[in-house]
């Protein structure tokens, strides 16, 4: 008999109102997969779009998932492409929360959305049935009802296009949530790296303003705990509190800085 998978609580946190707090892991180690499990954070974000493994290489994405099933956390996924095929590729493998980068309009998310469903919006889905691994290589019981129901879809809202189109994108059946993606978002609106630009907080609050109105979750960055606490009282349910290296960076810096003795000098 197939050893059950622990449920994946994202998307039930989500239904509940409530806010899921995560670590972007930069590092795209087991190890801190493993940790962050172990800490009791809410999701560790792997961003293939910006750096890791290929998706497309099982192996390397499928020693982070055994990490993560060790202390039921699970993972979300940052697609490096909308393609369908390789939606559904992350899904068998067993990432069970995906989202895409840099959507530019609703029909775009609709393929990708209805690529992750057995059924969708009252018909057929596009996901293949098959036996790989998110089956349990064909013993799982279930897994067709199991797999539509813990599965969540996301998308990242950061480009002007994606703005424009945000009341068509929310209304995509079954869209798991959207993410605003602001340095990319504030590239596209001219101002890079500006994110305090009247535009981009513009836009910010025009994407955060729809989805709350449209009952779809939404997440974004935090930027330090006061932020992070200011977002999750203005409806923000996904929020990532920082990452690997940065909190890394933070500890170090700060040993560093206490040290009373004397060290070496270097460039």
């Amino acid at each position: 008999m197939a050893h059950p998978r622990t449920a994946n609580e994202l998307p039930a946190t989500l239904e509940d109102g409530a806010v899921a707090l995560g670590l972007l892991d930069n590092t795209y180690s087991p190890t801190v997969m493993e940790f962050c499990g172990e800490l009791g954070l809410d999701f560790v974000w792997l961003d293939l779009e910006h750096g890791g493994p290929d998706p497309w290489h099982a192996g390397r994405l499928e020693t982070l998932l055994l990490a993560a099933e060790r202390t039921g956390i699970d993972p979300l996924v940052r697609l490096p492409d909308t393609d369908p095929t390789l939606v559904r590729k992350a899904l068998d493998l067993g990432v069970r929360n995906v989202f895409l980068p840099r959507v530019e309009g609703a029909e775009e998310v609709r393929r990708a959305v209805r690529s992750a469903r057995f059924r969708y919006d009252g018909g057929p889905g596009d996901r293949g049935l098959a036996a790989p691994r998110a089956r349990r290589w064909g013993l799982a019981e279930d897994y067709v009802a199991t797999e539509d129901e813990q599965t969540l879809v996301g998308a990242t809202i950061e480009t002007t296009d994606a703005v424009e189109a945000i009341d068509e994108i929310l209304s995509v059946p079954e869209l798991g949530f959207v993410f605003i993606g602001p340095f990319d978002l504030s590239v596209s609106l001219g101002q890079p790296g500006e994110l305090d630009h009247p535009d981009v907080e513009a836009a910010i609050e025009t994407v955060r303003a729809s989805a709350v109105e449209a009952g779809v979750p939404v997440g974004g960055l935090g930027f330090g705990m006061d932020d992070v606490n200011q977002k999750a009282g203005n409806g923000y349910q996904i929020l990532h509190l920082g990452s690997t290296t940065g909190a890394l960076k933070q500890a170090v810096s700060g040993w560093l800085d206490a040290f009373e003795g004397t060290r070496s000098e270097r460039d």
